[in-house]
């Protein structure tokens, strides 16, 4: 018999995920053709789910609990519970109750020969307006950084092959994407549409700072287009500016020799090299910055404790 893993970061979820895990053991064992385990990462949460984790761990042998020494963030978690998996499917989901557990075999039953990965499409979101609008960033980001195709969707709920998250655990570095480390495994990737619900209870814990922080790692971590557009921005203010120098020279001895030098001007162009100038560093400095963590081997993760499974890395 075929076996199922899911894989779901908790944060935050004290109240609906053990609604969630009672979905999942349901749908599963209504239907009758795999066996499952279900890995539930604490992200560090401020309330007091692994405890509520310890307690369906104890009830239930096919659920694992693993909680994080601090907070790490949504994909850092991912790939903490990637590393647990021993089921030959991987499906990740949310701990909100928004993603659909009863619907699971729309995505799982679509994974055959043609497809390694497919991601859930929601027709109707139930996401704020603040979170919509991030999804949508996300999404043109990954088409121009790392190839995603264009009529794909790419979602938190998703069931993939074994073998794709083997791939995506070879990724060392602390600052992990999920979705590039999936998308550029295998191409045979679709979507499956189901529908898509309102939380169970509380808000995203996406803020501005944390969408802000998932847009740098998929910058920085899968392409170097923004240091190509570093370049292209200061081959072309260094032309303006050349060409402005031109036309001050022009001006001053053959158009209007007593025309006074234009402060405003002067300082308006500084200022717009320096902001430029400024902006271009510090996108290289995060390129940088990232390497030298890296370098230092920054965790991806640190496992504080575990129940109902072994701590290989802890021992």
């Amino acid at each position: 018999m075929k076996k199922l893993s899911f894989v779901i970061p908790c944060y935050g979820s004290e109240h609906t995920i053990g609604t969630v895990v009672d979905e999942i053991v349901t749908t599963v064992e209504a239907d009758g053709r795999y066996d499952y385990e279900i890995i539930l990462v604490n992200d560090s949460s401020p309330d007091n789910v692994f405890s509520v984790i310890e307690k369906l761990a104890a009830e239930n042998p096919h659920i694992k609990g693993i909680d994080l020494a601090r907070n790490f963030g949504q994909h850092s978690a991912l790939m903490t519970g990637f590393s647990f998996v021993t089921g030959d499917i991987t499906v990740a989901l949310d701990d909100d109750g928004q993603t659909p557990a009863n619907e699971m075999f729309k995505l799982i039953d679509a994974l055959d020969d043609s497809c390694d990965l497919v991601f859930a499409e929601y027709k109707d979101k139930m996401h704020s307006g603040f979170r919509n609008f991030g999804s949508k960033v996300n999404d043109k980001m990954a088409q121009w950084l790392i190839g995603k195709p264009k009529n794909l969707k790419i979602m938190s709920y998703f069931a993939c092959k074994r073998y794709v998250t083997d791939e995506v655990l070879r990724y060392p570095n602390p600052f992990p994407y999920i979705s590039g480390l999936l998308i550029r495994v295998t191409n045979k990737v679709k979507n499956a549409e189901v529908h898509h619900r309102e939380r169970l209870e509380g808000k995203s814990g996406y803020t501005i700072g944390k969408l802000l922080l998932l847009w740098i790692n998929g910058f920085t971590a899968f392409s170097v287009k923004p240091l190509r557009i570093s370049t292209f921005v200061g081959v072309i203010t260094a032309v303006i500016g050349f060409i402005y120098g031109i036309y001050v020279i022009i001006n001053k001895f053959f158009i209007h020799p007593n025309a006074p030098l234009g402060y405003s001007s002067t300082m308006a162009a500084m200022l717009f090299i320096g902001g430029m100038i400024m902006l271009l560093l510090g996108m290289i400095g995060e390129y940088v910055g990232r390497i030298y963590i890296s370098i230092n081997r920054s965790p991806q993760y640190v496992i504080r404790r575990t129940v109902g499974v072994e701590d290989k890395k802890n021992g």
